[in-house]
């Protein structure tokens, strides 16, 4: 198997210049978002750079706590960025968030690694890190678009709810349209990139595999695990925050709190 070309430092920063694209564009039509956009990019270099020098680490000691450790940071990371780019409170939203994307993961991790995979130890630092990692990185997009269209909608649309609620509708009759509308806002890109993934790209995992020198047929079947896996945690991670949320985003009269957005 011919060896895996190594992309030197140097090559990885000349790699940097096709960022020059975005930024223009972001610049060009005033978005504010060139600082965000340079400031995301230089933490998420610093970050692989890190995991880069001490994933070695962790996958040769292999130690549950560890990886458990690894992984509860991840989490935490997911759930401030979350927040931050949904225009809520930290206060009132880090508990639901972080409990439903803890437990949207163990979930499918558990279905995947364990009984799929079939390992011994589905906390194996060398599956249950890169899985982990694959399933928070592709469900935050589907969390911060749900809860923009969820809470925002029902605030701009609050005499339409309260209507619903004078007529007779409960709470969770009222708030069933809001929850379809984020849902189809939040799956539709998904569902769409989930129908071609396999005829546009050689994504994620199945990429490094086969760089790596995996058999391409292996590395396919793992790649249709993976899209089954990203797909269903991302919803059930959507539904648990909503519902979640839903416990501290009303008052005792079923009124939306005004005092839940930055």
């Amino acid at each position: 198997m011919e060896k895996v070309i190594d992309i030197n430092y140097f090559e990885l920063f000349t790699g940097y210049a096709l960022m020059l694209i975005p930024i223009f564009v972001l610049w060009y039509y005033k978005t504010g978002l060139v600082k965000d956009t340079i400031i995301a990019t230089a933490r998420m270099t610093v970050q692989l750079l890190m995991v880069g020098l001490y994933l070695e680490y962790i996958f040769q000691l292999n130690s549950i706590l560890i990886n458990v450790f690894w992984v509860m940071i991840m989490s935490i990371i997911a759930t401030y960025t979350i927040i931050k780019r949904s225009g809520l409170k930290i206060k009132f939203f880090f508990i639901p968030i972080f409990l439903s994307g803890i437990t949207s993961i163990a979930i499918t991790d558990a279905y995947f690694l364990g009984f799929v995979v079939k390992l011994k130890n589905i906390f194996d630092a060398r599956y249950f890190i890169p899985v982990t990692g694959m399933l928070l990185g592709n469900t935050i997009g589907s969390v911060i678009i749900s809860l923009n269209a969820y809470y925002k909608r029902i605030d701009n649309e609050y005499n339409l709810y309260r209507w619903y609620l004078a007529n007779g509708a409960n709470k969770k009759e009222t708030l069933l349209p809001f929850m379809r509308d984020a849902l189809k806002l939040a799956f539709n890109p998904l569902i769409a990139i989930t129908a071609i993934m396999g005829l546009i790209s050689l994504p994620g995992v199945m990429t490094g595999q086969i760089l790596g020198g995996s058999n391409p047929n292996i590395a396919v079947k793992y790649q249709i695990m993976l899209l089954v896996t990203i797909f269903s945690s991302s919803i059930l991670n959507v539904v648990l925050t909503i519902f979640f949320s839903n416990k501290i985003a009303f008052d005792n009269y079923d009124n939306l709190r005004k005092d839940i957005f930055k």
